[in-house]
């Protein structure tokens, strides 16, 4: 618990109406999109770089927990106030600083929502191409944090690639600026990239200078539907044999195609075993060009079905019914255990027949969809956790999946991160030596290990 002298010491920091610190208001704090929860002992809402320096000096200094927080969007318990402390809600740091256009980069604050950065970019002919499916409530400081991928990443690369420079507090309250401006920069170790993906652990971010790109002049959306996993693999090996590379190339299995069959709004071929949702962009006569390729090749290996989205708005209408294939699978139960594993896109078909032996085996179905152009699968293992049986088979099922991943060459997370929830798992992936450097970091950063601890590391 902290003591009613810090809280007030905050309090003196952020202004008595950004910190609070009863119970019911503080719930929504205590959690993330996990469903794991830990109450807080307070929530404070610092406005500048300044305040957030003066309260993680202050927690450095009487070994206080401190948790940065964005949206609460985290699928890896990564903003769970594990130890208690206080909650840093980054709330009202929210305003893009500037776009430039002659440069191709904008500046920000943590708290931007990702879609409207999105939107103020692309007002000017600018992209931001990172895509999370929380992008209409997640904000960038949390993105960078997690190092979000989405559903563009195949073709435009994660987060992390579009961060040049960023500001940062550090536990011990120095603020540095980290990073450029500019395409090239080489001068010393990379801190940015480092600071991206490492969940809030190694400092606070309190603005970003992010790299933009032209805005793509057109894209077309297609979905194509198959009997089987093999098939609709074959089809994405061969798109890449053909030298294309789509903005967006989705997968969806069997249980994930029957969940949101009435969202999609059409006539979906009743034993459709794997569905590909894909969009090419550029220039229109390439995306016209490569429209017709990729429709050749559906048809080639095999498609059931094949169609493109008429307009911008049955785009869309796809594209919503892909980000809401995670909250529709509670069809097929009450609670899931979602894990991100990335396997070479090749055996994404092997992958897919382990899945059903282990979902035979363990007596529970385990709906896959995900990034298909990046090998990047959202493996759902669906239960009910209020009945022992089945919630010792799920973690049976979690522990073979990456014990599977790992042999085929990828790794256990590709986007969601470690947090808590992925914590028990990493030695699995990391050899010792390698979590020792990282221990070794962590600490050099945050001496006093007040920073979001608990994370990551067991």
């Amino acid at each position: 618990m902290i003591s009613t002298a810090l809280l007030k010491e905050i309090s003196g920091i952020v202004g008595e109406e950004n910190l609070i610190t009863d119970q019911e208001q503080m719930a929504e704090f205590s959690a993330d999109a996990t469903k794991m929860a830990r109450m807080p002992d307070g929530v404070a809402f610092p406005s500048n770089n300044e305040q957030i320096s003066r309260i993680l000096a202050l927690a450095t200094e009487n070994g206080l927990p401190v948790v940065p927080r964005g949206a609460g969007t985290g699928m890896s318990g990564g903003a769970v106030p594990v130890q208690g402390g206080v909650v840093l809600a980054m709330d009202r740091l929210n305003r893009i600083l500037s776009v430039d256009r002659e440069n191709l980069v904008a500046k920000a604050e943590p708290g931007v929502i990702t879609a409207d950065l999105q939107q103020a970019v692309e007002a000017v002919g600018l992209f931001y191409p990172p895509d999370p499916a929380s992008l209409k409530v997640s904000t960038l400081g949390g993105n960078i944090a997690e190092c979000a991928g989405g559903l563009r990443a195949v073709k435009y690369g994660v987060t992390r690639d579009y961060v040049l420079g960023l500001t940062i507090v550090l536990p011990t309250g120095e603020i540095i600026g980290t990073g450029v401006e500019t395409r090239k920069g080489v001068a010393g170790y990379d801190l940015v990239r480092l600071i991206a993906g490492s969940e809030g652990t190694l400092a606070v971010i309190t603005a970003m200078t992010l790299r933009l790109i032209p805005k793509p002049e057109t894209k077309r959306t297609m979905v194509a539907f198959f009997e089987n996993v093999s098939m609709a693999v074959q089809t994405v090996s061969e798109m890449t044999r053909k030298r294309i590379v789509p903005a967006i190339l989705e997968f969806m299995d069997r249980l994930c195609i029957d969940c949101v069959r009435a969202e999609m709004h059409l006539d979906l071929p009743r034993n459709s075993g794997a569905m590909l949702l894909i969009e090419v962009d550029g220039n229109p006569d390439l995306v016209a060009q490569e429209a017709r390729i990729i429709e050749d090749l559906c048809g080639h290996c095999g498609a059931m079905a094949f169609q493109g989205a008429a307009d911008d708005e049955s785009a869309e209408g796809l594209w919503e019914a892909r980000r809401n294939v995670s909250p529709s699978l509670y069809k097929l139960g009450p609670h899931k255990i979602n894990e991100d594993i990335v396997v070479p896109r090749s055996r994404l078909a092997e992958l897919v027949l382990f899945l059903d032996s282990v979902s035979r085996k363990y007596g529970l179905p385990i709906p896959a969809f995900g990034h298909a152009g990046d090998g990047n699968i959202h493996v759902n293992v669906m239960l009910d956790k209020e009945a022992p049986v089945q919630l010792e088979n799920g973690y049976a099922i979690v522990r073979a999946l990456f014990e599977k991943v790992i042999q085929m060459g990828g790794t256990i997370t590709g986007e969601h991160g470690i947090g808590i929830a992925k914590a028990p798992y990493l030695a699995m992936e990391i050899p010792v030596e390698g979590i020792q450097l990282m221990k070794r970091i962590k600490k050099a950063f945050d001496p006093k290990g007040i920073l979001n601890p608990g994370k990551i590391f067991t």
